[in-house]
């Protein structure tokens, strides 16, 4: 056991690095500050997104720690996280999950194909990027974004603002 803990504290912190700073969100948002709800639809992505969406749930980034929860309802939910580029299938389901959305929320283009339809774009069964469909308030590019990169874009949502 003492052999073990020496490793350990020999070998140090193996962590990732902090996250990049977030993109600016295009709209200003006045969401409720302190706790974020997110509604996530997959619009019909590769998956390659919600792996990270997974990674991001685990304990290294803790987002429920800052607030940011992940619930299955709209109704319940400040803002839609949407990932993938919308398939035709999947373009009235997400009109209408952002209508049963309550306002005042954020409508969030998780990774390249969410944001223009990345490599899906021009496919027969393809809309386009999310914005194409309905209005958006930011983008999180990458393909797909890393877990710190989505962890920064949502804190800043989630977080209140600093008092003077």
């Amino acid at each position: 056991m003492h052999k073990i803990l020496l490793k350990i504290f020999r070998t140090g912190n193996l962590t990732e690095p902090l996250p990049v700073p977030a993109p600016p969100l295009e709209k200003p948002c006045s969401l409720a500050r302190g706790s974020l709800s997110i509604r996530h639809v997959d619009a019909g992505s590769c998956n390659a997104c919600e792996l990270e969406l997974h990674a991001l749930n685990q304990s290294i980034y803790s987002p429920e720690t800052l607030g940011i929860r992940f619930v299955a309802s709209p109704r319940h939910a400040d803002a839609l996280l949407v990932t993938g580029p919308v398939t035709l299938a999947m373009k009235e389901a997400l009109k209408a999950t952002a209508g049963a959305t309550p306002n005042p929320r954020a409508i969030i283009a998780m990774g390249d194909c969410a944001i223009n339809g990345g490599v899906f774009r021009g496919s027969y069964a393809v809309a386009g990027g999310v914005a194409e469909v309905i209005a958006v308030d930011g983008q999180i590019p990458g393909c797909p974004p890393a877990p710190g990169q989505i962890l920064a874009f949502l804190e800043r949502l989630a977080l209140p603002e600093p008092h003077p």
